[in-house]
């Protein structure tokens, strides 16, 4: 058990704690509240701290449920269970863990998006560490006050929150929140994790106007500044924190390309809008094929967004179909990525140099549909010409995905798969309702950010969220269990794999792409014994002592308090 807590010989958790009285109380690692035993209570000296009543865990989550169920706003409720982990972590875990699927909107997205927006207004307690510019040369000496073997950290500069921009020190919610659902999907024990925030300024004129707020106030850091200052940060994180794996989180997509492809062999890391988001996109789209029953290789994809996500996307669907045995033009011609000027293409001048890689030839364009560079065609003109039976939408913005869109592409394709995957919600391409709509209830549809079901004539239609809480946990698992060295796309498609394969036939049939979030655990659990396979394949990782499943198996903590005794 990787955490500060044992087991005894019969299998109950047991914590040795030099701590007394109020100090323990105070200490929401170690903190049961009402729930200490008499005996605790005296060897503790924690007799008179508290109301003489003892109640056990499964009496705190329903006195937790009953104050949730006080609130009105989503908000409200968020704040209740932030203050709840900074009194009690396993409480927390343990109500998340048992209510994963009503909880998840709320302690991430679309509440998050909300939390990152009234950050500064928010504020209780500090969590995790910020790192700015007035920490130049000496942030390892900021982390080294952190007296932990961290294993996890995820990372953010807050520039690309969400999809709600630059957000300053309000982007911390998100670094929390991915840790709340490491600990509650992949059960990596929150002692072992750290959130951080690059607090490099922001250029929101909102924020620096606020008196209220409370981050860095200043300019965005931009150039070589950025650049060194990030580079101190990875040189702290390897003296202080050797075996941390990194994940890089809500980068704008020009730094989060070069900060992944300039630190992926120097640690152990990933982005998780790039790779993350690629992995849940090609589960939804395997899923998709088996509901279709038609193969990866006969699929015709585009993509509404050329950022870290859509491009993201585009290089593990290009390596899916590639190990379909497709190439040459025949695999160019599977995925069309557009951006803000339309179709990816050669002889059009791009805003980013790694869009490059997936413009469309010139030649091809004109000779077969008849498009050029100067008059490159928007999303309506190629779903009218490339007749995609796949559409995914990374853009941010809503409505992106028009009816008659939608119903051109339903014209040509009999069941088309549409993934409106920006969040929040109210970033959302398109409302699932008015897909299936335009569709004739013929579409598969899975979104970004949570839906209601959409009943169509006598059928209730559910309505997946592509998460990626189904994907990164789980590498980030797999990886942990493994020592992995380097963090590998093919660890991302092992993922992927394992979870489409995991989506029920009676999902698909109700128009599920992914499995119900109910089952989160079970399936992060499955998807890093497969994405631990991956690394060994990979080279990156040695073989365990005994089995996989049992190397990925010790580091999964079950929140339940453990017995504390003096030390």
């Amino acid at each position: 058990m990787h955490s500060r807590f044992s087991k005894n010989d019969d299998g109950d958790y047991v914590a040795a704690v030099t701590k007394r009285g109020r100090d323990i109380v105070r200490d929401p690692l170690i903190n049961k509240g009402s729930a200490f035993s008499s005996r605790e209570r005296a060897a503790l000296r924690l007799e008179g701290l508290l109301p003489p009543g003892v109640t056990d865990i499964e009496q705190q989550k329903l006195r937790v449920k009953d104050s949730l169920g006080r609130l009105e706003h989503q908000l409200s409720k968020y704040v209740e269970l932030s203050d709840l982990q900074d009194r009690n972590e396993t409480l927390f875990y343990r109500f998340l863990v048992d209510n994963i699927e009503q909880l998840m909107p709320i302690i991430y997205t679309p509440t998050v998006g909300e939390a990152s927006l009234n950050y500064s207004y928010l504020f209780r307690r500090g969590r995790g560490r910020w790192i700015t510019p007035e920490h130049r040369g000496r942030i390892a000496e900021v982390l080294g006050q952190i007296k932990a073997d961290l294993r996890l950290i995820v990372v953010t500069d807050n520039e690309r929150i969400l999809g709600l921009g630059d957000q300053g020190a309000g982007g911390m919610a998100i670094p929390i929140g991915k840790l709340g659902l490491y600990t509650a999907a992949a059960g990596i024990h929150p002692t072992l994790t750290l959130p951080v925030s690059l607090d490099v300024g922001t250029d929101n004129p909102r924020l620096l106007e606020d008196p209220m707020y409370l981050g860095w106030r200043s300019t965005r850091l931009r150039g070589q500044l950025y650049d060194e200052l990030v580079e101190e940060f990875v040189d702290a994180v390897r003296e202080c924190f050797p075996n941390a794996i990194l994940q890089w989180e809500d980068f704008k997509k020009g730094n989060a390309f070069d900060l992944l492809y300039r630190y992926q062999d120097v640690l152990p890391s990933f982005n998780d809008d790039i790779q993350g988001t690629a992995g849940v996109a090609l589960a939804g789209v395997l899923a998709a094929c088996r509901a279709l029953g038609v193969p990866l290789k006969d699929q015709r994809i585009a993509i509404l967004g050329a950022g870290a996500a859509g491009v993201g996307i585009g290089h593990q669907l290009r390596d899916a179909f590639a190990r379909e045995g497709i190439d040459g033009d025949d695999l160019i011609e599977r995925l069309a990525i557009l951006d803000t000027g339309g179709l990816l293409m050669q002889g059009r001048e791009l805003s980013d140099q790694f869009k490059y890689q997936f413009a469309w030839p010139d030649e091809l364009c004109a000779t077969k549909y008849g498009w050029s560079p100067e008059m490159p065609p928007g999303l309506e003109r190629v779903v009218e010409g490339f007749k995609p039976t796949m559409l995914i939408g990374t853009t941010g913005q809503p409505g992106a995905f028009t009816q008659p869109i939608i119903r051109k592409m339903a014209k040509a394709v009999e069941r088309p798969a549409i993934f409106p995957f920006s969040n929040p919600t109210s970033k959302s391409e398109a409302i699932p309702r008015d897909i299936l709509r335009w569709t004739d209830g013929r579409a598969l549809v899975a979104t970004g950010s949570p839906f209601d079901p959409v009943t169509v004539g006598d059928r209730e239609i559910h309505i997946s969220q592509g998460n990626n809480v189904y994907v990164f946990p789980g590498v980030g698992l797999g990886a942990l269990a493994m020592g992995a060295r380097r963090i590998t796309d093919g660890m991302f498609t092992a993922a992927a794999h394992a979870l489409a394969e995991q989506v029920s036939t009676s999902c698909l049939e109700s128009g599920a792409l992914y499995p119900p979030v109910a089952s989160l655990r079970e399936v992060t659990l499955n998807i890093a014994v497969h994405v631990a396979q991956a690394a060994l394949d990979a080279g990156v990782a040695e073989s365990p002592k005994g089995s996989i499943e049992a190397a990925v198996a010790q580091w999964v903590w079950d929140p339940q308090y453990p017995e504390l005794i003096p030390r």
